[in-house]
C-alpha cells in the first residue's frame, strides 16, 4: 500500500494546513507582533482585521478570513464599516462575537471622528476639513450636507447636519445653511458633502448651490469659504476630494 507524503512527520494535506494558523508563522509575519513593532500603518486592513476577529477556520486562518470578509464587501472598507451585526455574520468565519467586535471598532473610529470635532480644530484648508469629517463619511449611504460653522479664527464652532438627500441629490435651501449659523454667531462656514459613488467631481447641482449660498452668505455677512466634496482615492485618483474653491468656482 501506498504511503502518503509527508512533510517532517505530518501528512503533507495536514501538514499544509497547519502552516496556514498564524501562530505556526514566523514572529516577524504575524500581525500582532508586526503591529507592536512598526506599528499599525505597517500593517493590510486584512491583517487589522484577522487581529480584531484572532482566529479563523480550518484550512484559513484570520487573515485569509479578513480578505474574504472584504471581498465580500468589493474591498471597501467603506462598506463594510456600513455592515450590520447580522451582516456579517453571514460572512463565513465570522460569529456573533466577531461581527460585534468589528462593528465596535468601527464604531469607535467614528466617535474618535466626534471626539476631534469637539477639540474646535482649526479649518483653513481642505485637507483638514477632510481629516476632521472621513469618518463620518464613511457610513453615510447616501450624500449628506453638513455645514461646519467657525469663529473668526476659522476654528470649529459645530457641525450642523443640512441635508440627508438621495445617492443622486441634495435639496438644499439657503435658509436652512444659514439659521444654525446665525444661531451659532459663526463669522464663516465650510460646506461639505460626500460623493457616495466615491467620485468627487462636482455635478452641475454641486457648482448651483454653492454659488447660490455664496451670494447669499454675503448678504448676510457670514463667508462661505470653501465647498469640499469627499469621495474615494484610487490608483487613478489619488485625492478622495475636490474643493470647489481651488477649481475656481467661487469665482466670477
Amino acid at each position: 500500500m501506498s504511503q502518503p507524503s509527508r512533510i517532517g512527520d505530518q501528512p503533507a494535506g495536514l501538514a499544509a494546513t497547519l502552516l496556514r494558523r498564524i501562530k505556526d508563522q514566523p514572529a516577524a509575519e504575524r500581525p500582532r507582533e508586526r503591529l507592536a513593532e512598526h506599528g499599525p500603518d505597517a500593517l493590510t486592513p486584512a491583517e487589522l482585521i484577522a487581529i480584531l476577529i484572532r482566529t479563523g477556520l480550518q484550512g484559513s486562518n484570520a487573515v485569509d478570513v479578513g480578505r474574504q470578509l472584504l471581498a465580500q464587501y468589493g474591498d471597501s472598507l467603506h462598506a463594510l464599516a456600513r455592515a450590520s451585526v447580522d451582516d456579517l455574520r453571514k460572512v463565513k468565519g465570522i460569529g456573533r462575537d466577531k461581527a460585534v467586535t468589528l462593528a465596535a471598532a468601527f464604531a469607535l473610529g467614528k466617535k474618535l471622528a466626534d471626539e476631534k470635532s469637539a477639540e474646535s480644530p482649526v479649518l483653513d484648508n481642505p485637507d483638514a476639513v477632510v481629516q476632521l469629517m472621513r469618518e463620518q463619511f464613511r457610513q453615510e449611504p447616501v450624500e449628506t450636507l453638513y455645514a461646519l460653522l467657525l469663529n473668526t479664527r476659522r476654528r470649529l464652532i459645530r457641525r450642523e447636519e443640512i441635508s440627508h438627500g438621495t445617492l443622486d441629490t441634495i435639496l438644499v435651501h439657503a435658509r436652512e445653511v444659514f439659521r444654525s449659523a446665525i444661531a451659532a454667531n459663526a463669522a464663516a462656514l465650510v460646506l461639505v458633502h460626500n460623493h457616495p459613488s466615491g467620485d468627487p467631481t462636482p455635478s452641475e447641482g454641486d457648482i448651483k448651490v454653492t454659488r447660490d449660498l455664496i451670494r447669499a452668505g454675503q448678504l448676510l455677512k457670514i463667508e462661505v469659504l470653501d465647498h469640499i466634496i469627499i469621495g474615494r482615492a484610487t490608483a487613478e485618483r489619488t485625492k478622495e476630494h475636490v474643493s470647489l474653491r481651488e477649481l475656481g468656482y467661487f469665482y466670477s
